[in-house]
């Protein structure tokens, strides 16, 4: 379990750094971005803490669980809470443009990219549920690490790509992303259906009520974190535009003006 022990660390790190920027801006930065990140950072501990894993482990239904916290609803928080924008309006002019070349190369754009994010995302859903890999994430403890973090950073991945208030150089347009999100979504539901329907993962120790439990619950947790993206993304997409010159640091002394 040290596999898991390190996510737990870096996520305890990443939110120590977080709070510090916070409270560096804490004249400046909006309360719910900060409150957003300690929402998020916290269903992802839940999820990797030891009762959650042990249920997670002895049941699919833990499992489902544990997926929906760590790979939809955490990374939605985090995502939300702005932390590159946040990082941009603390660190060193230096260090803030490097940060902005990063999200402007080639790989990053590519990554980024919503039908990129969705397939590693909802995609690799069908290749754990639909072959022997769930069983052998059970039975090896470091594949099961390798797919925690997988559905915390794919999950990040996708919000980002999707309705991430952060700054994204080459973002496609609207009309492409909430495309990609609608077809995402309805393939996650499809697949939650599938293995209601067929008792998939079909070598799994559980029992096919388990198995169709697991299968209802990724079906209707699903559907709430779809809302609450829906909710990001429209409200992003009709923001006022006067607030959109707040988005950035400030280039003289690496402090945003007011932002509400």
């Amino acid at each position: 379990m040290i596999g898991h022990a390190l996510l737990v660390v870096g996520i305890c790190a990443a939110t120590l750094a977080y709070g510090r920027a916070w409270y560096a801006c804490r004249n400046e930065w909006p309360r719910r971005r900060g409150l957003s990140w300690l929402a998020g950072a916290a269903l992802a501990l839940i999820a990797l803490s030891p009762p959650m894993m042990h249920f997670g482990h002895a049941r699919i239904e833990g499992h489902m669980v544990q997926h929906l916290m760590l790979g939809m609803y955490a990374p939605i928080g985090l995502v939300l809470a702005a932390p590159v924008t946040l990082a941009l309006r603390t660190l060193p002019q230096r260090t803030g443009r490097t940060l902005v070349s990063l999200l402007a190369s080639v790989p990053i754009r590519v990554l980024a990219h919503p039908v990129t994010a969705a397939l590693l995302d909802i995609g690799a859903m069908f290749l754990l549920y639909l072959t022997p890999l769930y069983d052998f994430m059970h039975d090896t403890p470091w594949a099961g690490t390798l797919l925690h973090l997988h559905f915390l950073l794919a999950g990040c991945l996708f919000v980002w790509s999707i309705a991430g208030p952060d700054p994204a150089p080459h973002r496609p347009g609207p009309r492409l992303r909430l495309g990609v999100f609608l077809v995402a979504m309805a393939l996650h539901g499809a697949l939650s259906k599938y293995i209601y329907l067929h008792g998939y993962p079909l070598d799994s120790a559980s029992t096919l009520e388990q198995r169709r439990l697991a299968a209802e619950l990724m079906y209707y947790g699903g559907d709430i974190a779809a809302i609450a993206m829906a909710i990001a993304f429209f409200a992003a997409l009709f923001k006022p535009r006067g607030t959109a010159r707040h988005a950035g640091p400030n280039r003289k002394t690496n402090q945003a003006p007011n932002h509400s």
